[in-house]
């Protein structure tokens, strides 16, 4: 493992991880998403789990855009021209999480809309001890799907799959060439059945985490659910928890496993989307898939050092400050540095603020521009 030693869009990211591979005739966006945002209000600093009939007090709190809102902006962050298919409530939360993800990270929300006395979805989160317990809120989602009928073109797209349940606008995404990226949450009914995942025969690439891939092939170990897998996707990518990544190409035949990267969590809320937003990000720019897996874990390494889902999501200038330092460790195993090495031509060259876009505030209200 590699140690480290510390803790159409109007704006223009640091870094274009796109640019050797963009034309004239692309399509206007680089990722579409479509799914619920929440309020995500998250305290951190917790000794321990909360105790029936006691109070707890936090050290830290913060409140960002969660949901679908926390992959959309690890997206947007990484150079990714992101656009985003949602419902908001009237509320004064609906309205922060639009002006912090339109305003302060560049999400085109043109296919998005503000539903009428409809109440925004609430996710409080605590986190303690590397874990996090939650609760939500919400109400009845609106009648009309946030997805449009023709979603627009992309170059890819990111899917929440549901088992038992068949989402029109992916199919009608892949026909138009989109490349579906897919996850899954856990199978509540129990029956852990491929079949039931009707969608994933639009999806380029598979990635659910270890158990997920053991129950649904029925597997004994998370690398061969990898390469079972790909009897059903082209590409499958399991994640390890604090063993790294393993990812199979059924179309070159390639395999690649990267460990996870030694650090500190804080808060692992949102770790998941930062991970497949960072695949996602070297798969369009055409990277090597032991690459990707690479740049996925670090992405996400780098997201659980910092409490919240979109709010502690890396930019470049986070990979940067990264890059540099741990270069500059004495102790630093050169073998584990030369598999970040590609990271050298694309990280900004010089130190730059935390961020040139203003982020999700950490308290709502707080620090809110004209």
């Amino acid at each position: 493992m590699i140690a480290s030693n510390g803790k159409g869009p109007s704006y223009k990211a640091q870094v274009d991880p796109l640019a050797a591979v963009r034309a004239a005739d692309d399509p206007p966006w680089d990722v579409y998403l479509t799914g619920t945002v929440f309020l995500d209000i998250v305290f951190t600093g917790l000794g321990s789990a909360p105790v029936r009939g006691t109070e707890s007090w936090a050290r830290g709190m913060g409140s960002s855009p969660g949901g679908v809102a926390n992959m959309a902006t690890a997206l947007a962050r990484l150079g990714l021209r992101t656009s985003l298919a949602a419902a908001f409530g009237d509320d004064h939360y609906g309205e922060y999480c639009w002006d912090a993800l339109e305003r302060g990270e560049g999400i085109d929300l043109s296919p998005s809309r503000t539903v009428r006395g409809w109440h925004s979805p609430v996710t409080v989160s605590m986190a303690y001890e590397g874990e996090r317990t939650m609760v939500s809120h919400g109400h009845e989602p609106p009648p009309e799907e946030p997805a449009p009928d023709c979603p627009p073109r992309a170059r890819a797209a990111v899917a929440s799959l549901e088992p038992g349940r068949r989402a029109p606008w992916i199919a009608q995404a892949a026909r138009k060439g989109t490349r579906i990226f897919a996850d899954v949450g856990w199978d509540e009914t129990g029956a852990w059945d491929l079949a039931g995942l009707p969608d994933l025969a639009h999806c380029e690439a598979f990635l659910p985490n270890a158990e997920e891939a053991m129950r649904y092939t029925g597997a004994g170990c998370p690398r061969e659910a990898a390469h079972a897998l790909t009897e059903h996707v082209p590409l499958a990518v399991v994640t390890l928890g604090a063993e790294g990544a393993y990812a199979v190409d059924r179309r070159t035949g390639e395999t690649a496993e990267v460990p996870a990267i030694e650090v500190e969590a804080l808060d692992p809320t949102g770790a998941g989307d930062v991970f497949v937003a960072g695949f996602v990000t070297g798969t369009l720019a055409g990277w090597p898939l032991a690459d990707r897996l690479a740049f996925a874990g670090l992405t996400a390494a780098l997201s659980v050092q910092e409490f919240g889902g979109s709010l502690s999501a890396p930019g470049w200038s986070e990979i940067g400050a990264w890059w540099r330092r741990v270069q500059s460790v004495d102790t630093q195993d050169p073998t584990a540095l030369r598999r970040y090495a590609f990271l050298a031509g694309l990280v900004p060259e010089e130190e730059t603020p935390a961020w040139p876009l203003r982020r999700a505030v950490p308290t709502i209200g707080f620090g809110r521009s004209a």
